[in-house]
């Protein structure tokens, strides 16, 4: 790096703490063979084992993000621990022996297209996890969208604590209705030939990136960024950059471990940071999805019959998961259940005069019902194929939820406080992030070694 440009960026470093952001040193894969090194982030099919056996299938020997994640739907395996050390040995592999391109000081500009023609924008960078807070009604820079469920971090922390490397599927939203920040900087980074650029595995789209380094570039970032954070203040001067889409529970982890290892004798400055794609609320590209449930040996109908006396709903049976798709998608306030009774599938409609997000009403009420069954067990699933797919399972009962609005969604989680648990998702499962840009976390010597 010339001596000027060094000068520029340790300037725009400096400049981008006040929005709790870092311009992180990526690494990328020197064979950009997308179809085998990107795969779906790790909370996504947390019920299909097949989907994560054909992913194992396409990858085979070649190098990949799967040999360095934990998938979900393996985290209560007998062999969880056997995997995490596999994962961390495998981080320290792919380092030593060069897999990655030397690591570049640079955001990440993104366009992925999805199987559903929606291209979707967004920005990678490193945020500071000192500007970010889960707690409800944080007046942090960054805050959850979502409930945070603190015994869900123990087990994350034992992935990330200690790993030699750090790959992103969290994705922060910006509220930026004149897209002057990820859209501008696209503008610029755009001039050059991409430093990626290729097809995802089964039939999950198309994902490009260019490198965002330049001085342009990053003046319009800082612009941007100031003017953001200008308009999303409170009156007190609290403002409220970013918001947590996905991987709200990783982001939670990232934090946990960084104020362990802050307080540490070997604190490692790396661990301050975390791997981001920033996505703006107002990008046409992003739609937002409903997190339906599934609930597992329970009685349908007696679920129903407690749903219905708490909504003072009504109740209505469809004739075919066609037709409960529809009411249930024109609706703000209904829900939709699929189960089996004896050998015939049921679809029934819940109708409701819920005003407010819905799903912040549901929760509640399974949680409660829950609670009285304790024999029931409750998942979270993304895509209505799933949801059928589960409902016809014995003793299963799937629930279909309405879409969910993005107006005043900042406004309502910066005055109400976080929604419940997955209360939404950002796009179908297969329009999720994919690993896919890497990033230097601890040093290879904290690894531990079996002996």
């Amino acid at each position: 790096m010339a001596k000027i440009e060094k000068y520029l960026y340790n300037f725009f470093m400096e400049n981008f703490e006040q929005f709790g952001i870092q311009i992180p040193e990526i690494l990328l894969p020197r064979k950009k063979e997308l179809n085998t090194w990107c795969v779906v982030a790790c909370d996504q099919y947390t019920q299909d084992f097949d989907y994560w056996k054909k992913t194992e299938e396409i990858v085979g020997s070649s190098p990949s993000t799967l040999n360095l994640i934990l998938p979900e739907i393996f985290l209560s395996s007998s062999d969880k621990k056997e995997r995490i050390e596999k994962i961390r040995q495998t981080m320290k592999k792919y380092l030593d022996e060069n897999i990655f391109d030397l690591p570049e000081k640079e955001f990440i500009y993104v366009e992925r297209k999805t199987c559903y023609g929606r291209v979707r924008r967004g920005l990678v960078a490193a945020i500071d996890l000192e500007t970010y807070e889960w707690k409800p009604f944080s007046k942090s820079l960054i805050r959850a969208t979502e409930a945070t469920i603190p015994e869900r971090i123990p087990v994350r922390k034992e992935i990330r604590k200690d790993a030699p490397l750090e790959l992103p599927h969290i994705m922060l939203l910006v509220n930026d209705s004149e897209h002057c920040l990820i859209e501008e900087a696209g503008s610029e980074a755009r001039k050059n030939p991409p430093v990626y650029d290729g097809n995802l595995m089964m039939n999950a789209g198309h994902v490009s990136g260019w490198a965002v380094k330049s001085k342009e570039a990053f003046e319009k970032i800082s612009s941007a960024l100031e003017k953001l954070k200008r308009e999303n203040s409170d009156g007190e001067g609290n403002s409220f950059l970013f918001a947590v889409g996905d991987g709200n529970h990783s982001l939670a982890t990232a934090k946990a471990v960084w104020d362990e290892c802050k307080n540490s004798d070997s604190s490692d400055l790396n661990a301050r940071y975390a791997l981001v794609e920033i996505v703006n609320i107002y990008d046409s590209g992003l739609t937002f999805e409903p997190i339906h449930r599934v609930l597992f040996n329970c009685d349908a109908f007696k679920l129903i019959s407690f749903l219905n006396e708490k909504l003072d709903g009504e109740l209505v049976e469809e004739t075919n998961e066609n037709a409960l798709e529809k009411n249930v998608k024109s609706s703000k306030a209904d829900f939709g259940f699929v189960f089996k009774e004896n050998e015939s599938q049921k679809y029934f409609r819940l109708k409701t005069k819920i005003q407010e997000l819905a799903v912040s009403r549901l929760q509640l009420l399974l949680d409660e019902f829950i609670s009285c069954n304790k024999e029931i067990e409750i998942d979270y699933i993304h895509g209505n194929e799933e949801v059928f797919r589960l409902g016809a399972q014995k003793n299963a009962v799937a629930i279909l939820l309405p879409p969910i609005a993005k107006d005043s969604f900042f406004e309502t989680i910066s005055s109400r406080g976080p929604l419940p648990r997955k209360s939404f998702s950002m796009g179908e499962a297969s329009e999720k992030r994919f690993y896919l840009e890497c990033r230097k976390l601890f040093s290879s010597d904290r690894l531990s070694v079996n002996p």
